[in-house]
C-alpha cells in the first residue's frame, strides 16, 4: 500500500482477495466439515429448537397379600418390597404402555396426534418429521421416542417419562397412561379371576350332571326291577323266613308228642298240613332272596353299583362346591392393584434439548469427521503415482 494514499489501490486489493481466495481454499475442507455444521447447530439449538418438558411418574404393582404381610423377617421384607409379587404384571404394563393398543387409546381419549403436531414445536421435531408422513406406524415410531415405560431395577419401580412441547400436555399424556395402565390391571384381575371361577363351574356343573345320571340311573334300576332297596328287603323277606321256620319248629314239636302219646289223636293230620304249609312259605322265602334269576340276592350287586356311583358322585359334587368357593376366595385374595408411588408431574420448565450439550456433540462429531476425511485424503495424495 502506498504511504501517500490513505486507501489501497485496486492492484492491492486484487492482491488481497487474491490470497483470501487461496486461504479459503485451503481450508475449505474445514469450514464445510466443521464450521458449517456448528454454525446451523448454534443456530438450530440458539434460535429455532422448541422447549421441551418432561413429565415422569412411577408406580409399583402389589396384591392384597404383600398389604397385609408382616415385616418381622427378611423374607416378608424382599416380598413386601418393590415388584416381587407383580413382576410379571409389571411387565405386562410396560408393554402396554409402549404399544400400538396404547397409542389407538391415547388417540380416542386425548388426541395425541394433535399433541405432537402443535405449531409450538419446531420443524424439525414436531409429528411428522422432515422426509416422514402422516400414518399411523409413523406416529407409532414417533410415539416410541417421546414415551420411555421401563423398570427401574435399583428403586423396584416402574418409570413412565413423557416428553411433550408444552407442560400441560406432557402432564395429560402421562396421567391418561397411568389410568390406561390401571384398567389393564383391572382387566388382568378380571381375566384370572373369571378363568379360575370359570374352571371350577365347570367341574361343578360336570359333577351336578354326573349325580343326575346316577340317580336317574338308580331309578330306573328300581323300576325295572320292582325294588325299593335289595339289602332292606332281602332282610325283611329273610326275618319272615326265620318267624316261619320258629313256628314250624313249635308245630313239628307239637306233632311229635301227639304222635307219641296220643296216635289216634283227630288233629295229627291238620298239624302235618299247617307243618307243611308252613315248610312251602320257608322255600317261597328263601327262593326269593337267592333264587337263580330273579332272587334278591342276584339283584344286591347292580344295586349296590348304582348306590356306590352315586354316592361317589355326590361326593364329587361337594369338592366340586367347596373348590368353587375357594377359587372365588383366591380370586378375590390375589387379586393385584396399581399402586401411584409418584404421580405425575407438571413441569415448570424444559429439561430438553440440551443446547450446550446439542452443540458440543454437533462440533465433536464434525471435527472427528473432518480428521477421518483429511486422513483419508492425505492417504490417497501419498499414495498417487507421480507424474
Amino acid at each position: 500500500m502506498n504511504a501517500e494514499t490513505p486507501f489501497p489501490t485496486e492492484t492491492e486489493a486484487a492482491v488481497d482477495r487474491s490470497a483470501f481466495s487461496k486461504r479459503l481454499k485451503k481450508y475449505r475442507l474445514f469450514l464445510v466439515c466443521v464450521v458449517l455444521p456448528t454454525i446451523l447447530a448454534i443456530i438450530y439449538y440458539g434460535l429455532i429448537a422448541s422447549d421441551v418438558y418432561v413429565s415422569e411418574s412411577r408406580f409399583v404393582v402389589k396384591s392384597p397379600d404383600q398389604k397385609r404381610s408382616q415385616m418381622s423377617t427378611l423374607a416378608n421384607l424382599v416380598q413386601t418390597t418393590g415388584l416381587s409379587g407383580g413382576q410379571e404384571q409389571t411387565n405386562e404394563i410396560l408393554t402396554y404402555v409402549r404399544s400400538r393398543d396404547a397409542l389407538k387409546a391415547l388417540e380416542k381419549k386425548i388426541n395425541i396426534r394433535d399433541r405432537f403436531a402443535t405449531p409450538d414445536a419446531d420443524f424439525l421435531n414436531r409429528f411428522p418429521k422432515p422426509f416422514s408422513d402422516g400414518s399411523f406406524e409413523s406416529l407409532y415410531k414417533y410415539y416410541g421416542k417421546k414415551v420411555d415405560a421401563r423398570l427401574d431395577s435399583e428403586n423396584g419401580t416402574a418409570v413412565i417419562k413423557v416428553e411433550a412441547f408444552t407442560a400441560q400436555d406432557s402432564f395429560i399424556i402421562n396421567r391418561q397412561l397411568l389410568e390406561l395402565s390401571e384398567e389393564l390391571v383391572n382387566h388382568l384381575n378380571s381375566r384370572a379371576r373369571g378363568k379360575a371361577i370359570a374352571e371350577a363351574q365347570a367341574q361343578v356343573k360336570l359333577a351336578i350332571q354326573r349325580v343326575r345320571e346316577a340317580r336317574i340311573a338308580l331309578t330306573q334300576y328300581r323300576n325295572t326291577e320292582a325294588l325299593i332297596d335289595p339289602s332292606k328287603q332281602a332282610v325283611g323277606v329273610l326275618e319272615i323266613a326265620n318267624t316261619m321256620i320258629a313256628e314250624r319248629a313249635a308245630l313239628q314239636a307239637q306233632l311229635d308228642i301227639m304222635q307219641r302219646l296220643t296216635p289216634g289223636n283227630p288233629s295229627i293230620p291238620a298239624l302235618r298240613n299247617r307243618v307243611a304249609a308252613i315248610s312251602v312259605q320257608i322255600a317261597s322265602q328263601d327262593s326269593r332272596v337267592v333264587g337263580n334269576g330273579g332272587g334278591i340276592a342276584s339283584k344286591l350287586g347292580g344295586y349296590e353299583n348304582l348306590v356306590v356311583e352315586q354316592e361317589f358322585a355326590t361326593e364329587s359334587l361337594n369338592t366340586a362346591n367347596a373348590a368353587l368357593v375357594q377359587a372365588q376366595s383366591e380370586a378375590q385374595r390375589q387379586q393385584f392393584y396399581l399402586e401411584r408411588v409418584v404421580d405425575p408431574n407438571v413441569p415448570d420448565t424444559p429439561l430438553l434439548p440440551k443446547r450446550m450439550i446439542g452443540i458440543i456433540t454437533v462440533i465433536a462429531a464434525a471435527l472427528c469427521f473432518y480428521f477421518i476425511l483429511w486422513m483419508f485424503m492425505i492417504g490417497v495424495i501419498e499414495h498417487a503415482p507421480d507424474e
